[in-house]
């Protein structure tokens, strides 16, 4: 499988030759921010971040992007709003599937029964399980709320 960086990399040439400057501008955007990211955890290790902590700031760029757009939605800025959503399709692109929900179900029931977890104090454990095994392809705020649901 190609590197994630590189990636980045081909697809910001090519977006440059095709002339997409809102590709370009969001592809640029995700490797300033992914700069910042290496930077920053120079002190801790001496090698770059690895791809879970790519695919943890991709889904914190998109989080962010659609508290956006719910804001210019709100303040009848629909332009605005459009140009986040274009830029939440471009980082999505690097970001591997996500689980569908049965098997998100499923994924939590597992690691639920597997951690033994019976009341809200177990949640810790079974959130660290679960992104220790399934990573980037979970979306933690179902996860969330799938544990709450089974653990009250």
């Amino acid at each position: 499988m190609e590197d994630i960086r590189t990636r980045f990399m081909d697809e910001l040439k090519t977006a440059m030759k095709a002339g997409n400057q809102g590709r370009v501008a969001a592809l640029r955007m995700i490797t300033a921010k992914l700069k910042d990211l290496d930077i920053a955890a120079r002190g801790e290790k001496p090698v770059a971040v690895g791809e879970e902590e790519i695919f943890a700031m991709l889904k914190g760029m998109i989080k962010s992007r659609q508290d956006s757009v719910a804001l210019y939605r709100q303040g009848g800025r629909p332009e605005l709003a459009e140009k986040e959503e274009a830029e939440i399709k471009v980082i999505e692109e690097f970001l591997p599937p996500q689980m569908d929900e049965q098997a998100t179900r499923k994924a939590v029931e597992e690691a639920i029964s597997e951690m033994g977890a019976t009341t809200m104090k177990d949640m810790g454990k079974v959130m660290g399980v679960l992104k220790k095994k399934y990573g980037a392809t979970l979306d933690l705020g179902q996860v969330n709320q799938l544990v709450k649901e089974k653990l009250s």
